[in-house]
C-alpha cells in the first residue's frame, strides 16, 4: 500500500523565551541587595555577612565602599524607608513580595540618603529587579521610586514625622531612623528631649570609625597608628582610630598577627577601669581576675594581655560553646583559662580580686555598629535582660574577695539596665560604689553620680556604661 507523504508541520508561534535575563553587572548594588535579603530572611548580621561577601566576590575599591554604604545604610534606615515607601505605594507593603521590598528599600535609600543622582538610583534598582523578575515588577518598582524621588528626605520628614512641638522625641526618632522607644530611652538617660538628644541620635545614625586596640606588651598605640595609618585614640592608652570606610580591618597585618584587635575605645576603657582601683584584699603572690561573661573575647584578651604584664591570671567564663571557642581564639598565648559555664553558677565565693561583668544587654549603645539591631530589639526584651544582669552582678559580688573590685559594664544607656540594676544590687549586697569617673582620666561629660556613661556624640565611642563596686 502506498502512503502519501506527510505534510510538513506549519511553524507555530515562536516559543516564549524562558531563560533568565543575564545578571546585571552591578556588583556593589548586588552585594548590598543580597546583604539586605540575608538580614531579613536569615536573621543575619550585616557586619558579618557583607565583608565575607565582598571577599568571595572579589569586590574591592570604590565598589566595596559603595556596597558597604548601601548595605549598612539601608539596614540602619529600614523603618524610615518603609514609612516613605508606604506613602508612595498603591499597595500595602505587607502585600509586597519581601525580596521586592528589599530592592525598594535599597533604591529609596539611594534617593534619600546618598548623592547618587535620582535617575541613576531608580534605573539601577529597576535593572536589578528586571534581571530577576521581569518587566512587570520592574515597572512597579520604577513607579514607586519615582514617587519617592519627588521630595528630598527633609520634606518627607516634614510630611510623615510627628509634630516637633507636641512630640519632640517622636519627631527626632523619625528624622534619625530610630524606633521611638529607643529614642525615649536615650532621652531618659540624657535628661533631654532637645538639642542634645538630637545630637545623640544623629551620631548614632552615622557609620562609626573603626577602633583598634594595641595588645599591651606587644605593640604601642603609636606604633599601631603608624603601621595602619590611623590616629592614636584620644582616651585609651592602647587605642587607635581609623576612618570609616578604611577597608576590612581583618586584612591589617597587626590584626592578622594578633598584635592588635578591633575593639571600640569605650570597651577598652571599661576593661581598663577594672584594673585601676587599688585593692584592699590581702596581698597574694598573684592577683586573680575573672571575666564572668567573656564572649566573644575582646575584653578577656585585653585583660589577659594586662595580666601577662602585671603577673596576674584571668579566668574567662562563657556559657555557649561557639562563643567560648571565640574567646579561646582571642586569648591564645595569654594567661587566660576559658571555662564553659553559666556565670551565675560559676566559682567559689571570695576567690577573685577583680571581676568583670560585661553583661548581656539590649546593645542600644552600639546600634551604629550593628545596622539592623535597632529594628530587631523590642521593649519587651528589657525585662528579661535586667533580671539576668542583676543575677550576674549579684554573683560577681559573691565571687570577689572583701576589698576587691567588680566592674559592671553594659553597652546600653537604658536606665533600667544601668543605674537600675546597679542600685538594686547595691541595696541587696551592701557593696560600696566607687567613683568610676576617677578611672576614666581626662574624659569630659561622663554623667552624674559615681557611674560613667559614654556617648557617641560626646566621646566618639559606643554608649558604654560602667559602674565600679567594692565588696
Amino acid at each position: 500500500m502506498n502512503r502519501r507523504p506527510s505534510r510538513p508541520k506549519r511553524p507555530g508561534p515562536p516559543k516564549r523565551r524562558t531563560t533568565p535575563r543575564p545578571p546585571v553587572d552591578d556588583p556593589a548594588r548586588r552585594a548590598a541587595l543580597d546583604t539586605l535579603r540575608a538580614v531579613r530572611a536569615q536573621d543575619a548580621y550585616a557586619n558579618l555577612v557583607l565583608p565575607g561577601m565582598l571577599r568571595d566576590r572579589r569586590i574591592t575599591g570604590r565598589d566595596a565602599a559603595l556596597a558597604t554604604e548601601l548595605a549598612y545604610g539601608s539596614c540602619r534606615a529600614i523603618g524610615w524607608l518603609d514609612q516613605v515607601l508606604e506613602a508612595c505605594s498603591e499597595r500595602a507593603l505587607s502585600t509586597v513580595d519581601p525580596e521586592l521590598l528589599d530592592a525598594l528599600r535599597l533604591g529609596a535609600y539611594q534617593l534619600l540618603r546618598t548623592r547618587i543622582p535620582p535617575h541613576a538610583a531608580v534605573a539601577s534598582t529597576v535593572d536589578l529587579v528586571r534581571s530577576e523578575s521581569g518587566s512587570k515588577l520592574g515597572g512597579f518598582v520604577n513607579a514607586v521610586l519615582r514617587r519617592v524621588s519627588e521630595a528630598d528626605e527633609a520634606t518627607w520628614v516634614e510630611r510623615l514625622a510627628p509634630d516637633a512641638a507636641t512630640d519632640p522625641v517622636g519627631h527626632l526618632a523619625t528624622a534619625t531612623s530610630h524606633p521611638k522607644w529607643i529614642a525615649r530611652a536615650f532621652a531618659d538617660a540624657l535628661g533631654d528631649t532637645g538639642d542634645e538628644l538630637a545630637a545623640a541620635l544623629r551620631a548614632d545614625d552615622r557609620r562609626p570609625a573603626v577602633h583598634l586596640v594595641a595588645r599591651p606588651g606587644e605593640i604601642s598605640a603609636d606604633e599601631l597608628a603608624a603601621v595602619t595609618g590611623g590616629d592614636v585614640a584620644p582616651y585609651s592608652p592602647y587605642g587607635v582610630r581609623l576612618e570609616a570606610g578604611a577597608g576590612d580591618p581583618a586584612d591589617l597585618e597587626p590584626v592578622a598577627e594578633k598584635f592588635a584587635a578591633v575593639q571600640d575605645e569605650g570597651s577598652q576603657l571599661c576593661a581598663l577601669a577594672l584594673t585601676r582601683p587599688e585593692l584592699e584584699t590581702v596581698a597574694a603572690q598573684e592577683e586573680r581576675w575573672l571575666d564572668l561573661c567573656a564572649g566573644p573575647g575582646g575584653k578577656a584578651a585585653l585583660l589577659g594581655a594586662l595580666a601577662a604584664v602585671s603577673g596576674a591570671t584571668v579566668d574567662a567564663v562563657e556559657k555557649t560553646p561557639h562563643r567560648a571557642g571565640l574567646v579561646r581564639g582571642a586569648v591564645e598565648g595569654l594567661p587566660v583559662t576559658v571555662h564553659l559555664a553559666d556565670g551565675r553558677e560559676f566559682g567559689e565565693p571570695g576567690s577573685y580580686d577583680r571581676v568583670l561583668v560585661d553583661a548581656p544587654c539590649t546593645g542600644l549603645g552600639s546600634l551604629r555598629r550593628r545596622p539592623e539591631a535597632r529594628w530587631r530589639r523590642q521593649p519587651s526584651d528589657v525585662g528579661g535582660l535586667t533580671k539576668l544582669q542583676r543575677e550576674l552582678l549579684m554573683r560577681a559580688v559573691e565571687l570577689v574577695r572583701p576589698g576587691g573590685v567588680v566592674a559592671y559594664v553594659v553597652c546600653s544607656p537604658h536606665l533600667a539596665e544601668t543605674v537600675g540594676v546597679v542600685g538594686d544590687v547595691v541595696r541587696r549586697t551592701g557593696a560600696k560604689p566607687l567613683p568610676a569617673k576617677e578611672f576614666f582620666p581626662e574624659m569630659p561629660d561622663l554623667g552624674d553620680g559615681d557611674n560613667v556613661q559614654l556617648w557617641p556624640h560626646r566621646h566618639g565611642t559606643d554608649a558604654m556604661f560602667c559602674a565600679l563596686l567594692r565588696r
